[in-house]
């Protein structure tokens, strides 16, 4: 098995990136579009984390920061390559880049009916903060 390369995403990667996310994410955002992610990039370059094996994307996470805290989004790997330190791989590198910003507490959100995911965050050291509730205001129609 060739080494995993760890690497932020450019805006060549767009189109590999939200066909990947098709693939081998659970669920949609409202920003899981090409307008979406270029926004994204724009406004932080560096927040898009993706890892590839012998050429091909094998997986992705958010990490983006907004000046005070740090949450992650689509950790996403592909599910015939899961259980290889890839998810890990990500978040490490999502846990330095918070590091190296000044965050102090990474947080994610993980959909209930993905118990798989629940599973990989909590061997990641993440515990669910069951006091909360997530509100939502769609901004556009």
């Amino acid at each position: 098995m060739t080494e995993l390369r760890i690497r932020t995403a450019g805006p060549d990667d767009l189109d590999t990136v939200l066909a990947f996310w098709k693939s081998a994410a659970e669920g949609t955002s409202i920003s899981d579009d090409r307008d979406g992610v270029e926004r994204l990039l724009a406004r932080d370059p560096e927040a898009l984390i993706l890892a590839e094996r012998d050429g091909a994307l094998v997986g992705t996470v958010i990490a983006g920061f907004d000046g005070w805290r740090c949450h992650l989004y689509r950790l996403a790997v592909d599910p015939e390559r899961r259980r290889q330190g890839i998810g890990s791989a990500l978040l490490a590198a999502a846990d330095d880049r918070f590091v190296r910003l000044g965050g102090r507490r990474g947080d994610a959100m993980v959909l209930v009916r993905n118990e798989t995911a629940q599973h990989a965050w909590r061997a990641a050291g993440y515990t669910p903060q069951e006091q909360w509730r997530r509100w939502v205001k769609p901004l556009t129609d």
